[in-house]
């Protein structure tokens, strides 16, 4: 049987209840395993190629927290681009509407990034994209979702686990957990 030897803290630096439910499934539920909310800011330089984003934001994320931690130390930034355009988290209704009509009947990328650090520094950044296609979707279909499931804390306005994953999804090419936000196959090589 295979068992995890963690003898020292594992610090999640992220307020994602998801990344939390998975790093605590992937570890056993470790007692070493820790989590914090940090309060950092998000500024992209408009240069940056949107495939770099979520592994920059992942890193800079790093860069502010670890001063202030000891243990082994994860943060990690998820990002949704559709039609070369990056649609982070919506922050009205109309934002979360124009999101969902963008993606209806229509393929986007995933791209989730986790950093990992230490009090000796940063030790490495990783990317994974997945290829997400979503069938058409109702105005009323939209609209539910958003009353129901209020996707404003989640990159392209949607989560793949809730019910409009369960509806309408039509095929993914990658990781699912890459698309919740955290791969978790890369990070736990």
């Amino acid at each position: 049987m295979f068992f995890l030897n963690i003898n020292r803290p594992v610090i999640l630096a992220s307020a994602s209840p998801r990344r939390r439910e998975l790093l605590s499934k992937m570890l056993n539920n470790s007692p070493y395993l820790q989590f914090i909310s940090p309060q950092t800011e998000e500024k992209i330089p408009p240069e940056l190629n949107p495939e770099n984003v979520a592994a920059y934001l992942s890193e800079h994320k790093l860069k502010q927290i670890l001063p202030n931690v000891q243990g082994l130390v994860i943060t990690a930034d998820t990002i949704v681009i559709a039609n070369g355009k990056i649609l982070g988290k919506p922050k009205t209704q109309e934002e979360a509407q124009d999101f969902l009509t963008m993606l209806s009947g229509n393929t986007h990328f995933v791209i989730s990034a986790f950093s990992l650090g230490d009090e000796t520094g940063i030790l490495t950044t990783v990317s994974d994209k997945t290829e997400v296609r979503f069938c058409n979707l109702s105005d009323d279909e939209i609209n539910y979702y958003i009353d129901n499931y209020k996707p404003f804390d989640k990159a392209g306005a949607y989560g793949i686990q809730e019910w409009i994953g369960l509806v309408g999804i039509e095929s993914i090419k990658g990781s699912f957990y890459t698309v919740m936000g955290l791969p978790t196959h890369k990070l736990f090589k």
